[in-house]
């Protein structure tokens, strides 16, 4: 995975098309990610037990890998990820500005 917790990322598909944020969680076998306020879908639930009350709940749904680009933090734009061995080992490299990410 290209992608790591803490990356900010621009989406580039779907409904939130434009929107960015930072990434919660990554699913690595499934290759989707949750972004924090983005891709939100809303549930309808029923109260299942007496006294619970239902209503409309707000889920994160996970975005697929392929929809979102990483933001350099070094040159602010949305960019694909290279990989570059050094002293420190292989380290993540911005793909339009060339800096380690």
């Amino acid at each position: 995975m290209k992608l790591k917790k803490g990356d900010k990322v621009k989406v580039l598909r779907g409904r939130d098309k434009g929107r960015e944020g930072k990434i919660e969680r990554v699913f690595p076998k499934e290759k989707k990610i949750l972004v924090s306020g983005i891709n939100i879908y809303k549930k309808h639930s029923r109260p299942r037990k007496e006294g619970q009350t239902g209503g409309i709940i707000d889920i994160v749904v996970p975005l697929p890998l392929s929809s979102v680009a990483l933001v350099c933090p070094k040159c602010g734009k949305p960019t694909r990820i290279g990989f570059k061995i050094l002293n420190e080992g292989k380290v993540r490299i911005c793909k339009k500005c060339q800096e380690v990410i």
